[in-house]
């Protein structure tokens, strides 16, 4: 067979085919079913139109139901939503409109035709382009696919009035085609895939929310109107996205924190927390919990907030960080010693000057030490939301200097710690993601090459010792001094956090000039491994607050009980009980307002507390509370003895219970 091309099937089997056969006639020589099915072919992994010709190589045919296709029916419906906003209001200019995660969006610049001036679209607009986003889906118009010369493309555009468009082809690189798909009449410059025609989207799709966006991202262009969308493979998973976003608004830590009465911000300290009393209770709670799971094995240390950039530049952050760092001179400018420091991003440097001062010896080494430091990270205005993205935070930090022979074993130790925070906290299901090498990085590739290597290693081993470890890699997401593993938690609501990390570090030591005495008596730069458990304490207990929708665990919350009465006369009675509780180490508070009984207890409902005891005449008589617990309609008469006991053991961290073997 002259000029045949080679597939590979998934089943092993290899076929050979006619240079020029199409994805579709692979499909139909399959099945005529198969190819019914089909929206898109993978080759050597890569998506790709079924027009396509095939080239040798391992081929997958790709159906609707194929979770890989949800990307092409997004980015299909992204299409749609910009041909229907061009029918509806011609002379819309219709700029760029990627897939993102869970949707689409795509941006436009809309000019009202009577004033000339901007005409941005409103949540209004989004019922009508729907409507005719499900009318353009059923003409079943097919996608085909042309490349134009730039001067064709250029013309034609320029002739619409698309100069953004314009823009667009001229920023595409002269080594790479220049694509255009079409829909029936309407066409876009895009990269492709796309699925063979629009009545593939099917009707599982919503358009969100609209909001404004700077063209190309640059503050100094034009404002665009960007429209979001969603689109799911099923009416099923449509409903279940949309589920999942109201529990979400429900469970949002800064709704939660207002009427929890925990935490608040204000413009005057820009991404930076104003913790009250309850909220700063729950961050002790954690910082003590933490503090007792890394007690045996890690020496807690304190490095300075503030250090000359000398040290900074010397790291590598200065160069490679800097933009995200906050510079810190004197606010005299005539001081004598007015230089330029830095406000920490990361605690590592500090860390290795600790570990440098006085000579180690290979006997002492692995040398863990750990900081709760507090850390200040530039992000711009636009990205900070609540205690999820801050400018300043408290870092679970922590770096362990040791000898490449012990590096694995100090990587499992800190995967089985981790696992285990986790557990208590109630996170089940964590996902390990290996970063490799980024574009720009320090080091040689041998030691890059080493390090991925042991991570691997170690990946594999976790997994196959843990069936709760899912693993995965995330191309080219490694820190610029070393790869790392990247844990990602999955929340009551099925949401995804990144939070721990363990990164390998050759670089650091050596840049610091970092180095232990080994057995030979030489000189030996020690590995360095930084590790995170839940990260930033702040975004974690804004993840465990909406996680939890602010029902903690008894152990956890910050007021775990209180002691609310009826009528006056039980004031006293519910005054000794509240002692009582107290005095077995409950956080308790009372309420004696002369308030309705009813009244108190959806105040207290409202703030999350988890145990409300109710004490009247009859309770003070018998000894007795009235027992309610947050989110359960039953109500139950104990002792003050019995609850105490009760109380006492469910507030008791499960870290400690562990160790006491209860």
């Amino acid at each position: 067979m002259a000029d045949a091309v080679s597939l590979t099937f998934p089943d092993g089997s290899v076929k050979k085919f006619d240079a020029g056969t199409t994805g579709r006639d692979v499909a139909e020589s399959i099945s005529k079913s198969l190819a019914k099915k089909a929206v898109a072919i993978a080759l050597d992994g890569d998506l790709r139109d079924l027009a396509d010709p095939v080239a040798d190589g391992a081929i997958e045919i790709v159906t609707r139901d194929d979770p890989r296709a949800l990307e092409l029916i997004r980015h299909d419906a992204a299409h749609v939503m910009a041909e229907a906003v061009q029918e509806l209001w011609p002379g819309t200019q219709v700029t760029i409109g990627p897939v993102i995660e869970n949707g689409f969006y795509y941006d436009f610049k809309r000019i009202d035709p009577d004033t000339r001036e901007d005409w941005p679209f409103t949540p209004e607009d989004l019922p009508v382009i729907e409507k005719k986003m499900r009318e353009i889906i059923q003409r079943n118009s097919p996608f085909t696919k042309e490349v134009w010369s730039r001067d064709k493309a250029r013309d034609v555009f320029a002739d619409m009035g698309e100069a953004y468009k314009v823009e667009l082809v001229d920023a595409i690189p002269d080594d790479q085609d220049l694509k255009i798909y079409k829909q029936g009449e309407w066409f876009d410059l895009c990269r492709g895939p796309h699925m063979d025609s629009t009545g593939r989207i099917g009707s599982a799709f919503k358009l969100m929310k609209v909001a404004g966006a700077y063209w190309r991202g640059d503050s100094t262009k034009p404002m665009l109107t960007r429209i979001y969308g969603t689109a799911w493979a099923n009416q099923k998973e449509l409903d279940d996205y949309l589920h999942m976003l109201e529990e979400a608004e429900k469970r949002d830590h800064r709704r939660l924190g207002r009427e929890m009465d925990l935490f608040h911000f204000q413009e005057e300290g820009p991404g930076v927390v104003f913790w009250h009393a309850k909220g700063w209770r729950m961050f002790q709670n954690l910082l003590a919990y933490m503090r007792r799971r890394i007690e045996d094995t890690y020496d807690e240390v304190n490095a300075p907030q503030v250090l000359d950039n000398s040290l900074w530049q010397i790291s590598g952050h200065w160069g490679w960080y800097r933009e995200n760092m906050f510079a810190v001179t004197c606010a005299d400018e005539e001081a004598e010693d007015n230089r330029v420091f830095a406000l920490k991003p990361m605690n590592c440097p500090g860390h290795v000057q600790i570990f440098k001062h006085g000579l180690k010896s290979y006997r002492e080494l692995p040398i863990r030490m750990a900081e709760f430091g507090a850390v200040h990270r530039y992000e711009p205005s636009g990205a900070l939301h609540g205690l999820m993205r801050v400018r300043g935070f408290t870092q679970d930090d922590a770096h362990i200097f040791c000898t490449e022979d012990q590096l694995e074993a100090e990587i499992l130790k800190i995967n089985d710690l981790m696992m285990s925070v986790y557990q208590d906290f109630g996170f089940e299901e964590v996902v390990v993601k290996l970063a490799t090498r980024p574009e720009k990085r320090v080091g040689s590739d041998e030691s890059w090459d080493h390090a991925e290597d042991i991570l691997k290693r170690s990946l594999a081993r976790m997994a196959r010792e843990d069936n709760r470890i899912k693993t995965g890699i995330n191309e080219g997401e490694g820190t610029f001094y070393g790869p790392k593993f990247e844990y990602t938690l999955r929340d009551a609501i099925g949401r995804e956090w990144q939070c721990g990390t363990t990164q390998v570090d050759f670089n650091l030591p050596e840049r610091f000039g970092a180095f232990y005495i080994d057995k030979d008596s030489e000189k030996k730069q020690p590995v360095m491994v930084h590790r995170a458990i839940v990260g930033s304490l702040e975004r974690f207990l804004g993840i465990l607050i909406e996680s939890h929708a602010g029902h903690f665990p008894l152990w956890f919350a910050p007021v775990q009980v209180v002691v609310a009465t009826i009528t006056q006369d039980a004031d006293d009675y519910a005054t000794d009980v509240a002692r009582k509780l107290k005095d077995a180490g409950l956080q308790v508070q009372t309420d004696l307002r002369n308030e309705k009984i009813n009244y108190k207890i959806r105040e207290h409902s409202l703030a999350k507390v988890p145990v409300i005891l109710v004490c009247g005449r009859r309770e003070a008589e018998e000894g007795t509370v009235n027992v309610r617990r947050l989110g359960s309609q039953n109500q139950v008469s104990k002792t003050v003895d019995e609850i105490t006991v009760e109380l006492v053991d469910e507030a008791t961290p499960p870290d400690i219970k562990r160790k006491r073997g209860m």
